[in-house]
């Protein structure tokens, strides 16, 4: 049996890096894993490579940054499981590295729309669902330089800074009347396409493969922690 057995998982930004990695690690462990994204056929990839290694998995393919589309999963969540034990928002865009005088307002909104306003609507709409668990986990992966500011990464750390303030106030809300429990991931250098296109110089080989930090998310989630909690690797 599995440590995550009974359990239901929803993974944001599933369909590759390290989204795929934690959903795959997640399911390997015993949780029913609920796959999200915008490319249906990536998906797919991820739940046929969960499904060859005996796990279990559902994709749901949708742009998180359409509320509407965000409400009809947690419906379809509620109608058909009733709760919802493991909700990662992972699903974020980098945008372009530029000095702050130079940021497009309208890419910068994109930006804000996925990293931040997206992830408010995830929480609001699968809130119940999580309190429903007897021990809720939300856990929101960020960046260092949203909590360290560094030039030319503004728009960005800009995001994943008021990404940490949304999701440690949800937490410290639920802290004293529900069992619900949220986290900060920072996962540090790791081989993902946004890596790629941040540092194109960089040798992939050189940093760590998503499924380390997709192992140390699964292990953490086994263990009790208190909200506020950061898992910097």
């Amino acid at each position: 049996m599995g440590v995550f057995d009974g359990k239901l998982a929803l993974v944001t930004g599933a369909s590759r890096g390290i989204g795929a990695a934690t959903a795959t690690a997640l399911a390997a462990r015993g949780a029913h894993v609920i796959l999200t994204a915008r490319n249906a056929k990536d998906l797919e990839k991820v739940e046929d490579a969960i499904f060859e290694s005996g796990g279990s998995a559902t994709i749901a393919p949708l742009d998180i940054t359409d509320g509407e589309s965000i409400a009809r999963l947690a419906t379809a969540v509620k109608e058909r499981w009733g709760k919802l034990d493991i909700l990662i928002l992972n699903a974020a865009m980098l945008g372009s590295l530029t000095p702050v005088p130079a940021i497009d307002g309208t890419e910068f909104g994109k930006v804000i729309t996925l990293n931040l306003i997206a992830q408010q609507a995830m929480i609001a709409h699968f809130d119940a669902l999580l309190r429903a668990s007897d021990a809720g986990r939300l856990l929101a992966l960020t960046s260092s330089v949203g909590s360290k500011p560094r030039a030319y990464w503004g728009a960005y750390g800009a995001s994943k800074a008021a990404l940490e303030s949304l999701v440690l106030s949800y937490g410290e809300e639920c802290e004293n009347i529900s069992p619900l429990r949220t986290a900060i991931i920072d996962p540090g250098k790791t081989r993902t396409e946004m890596r790629a296109k941040a540092y194109p110089g960089e040798d992939p080989a050189t940093v760590k493969q998503p499924s380390v930090v997709a192992d140390a998310i699964a292990q953490m989630l086994e263990q009790d922690f208190e909200s506020g909690h950061r898992l910097k690797l």
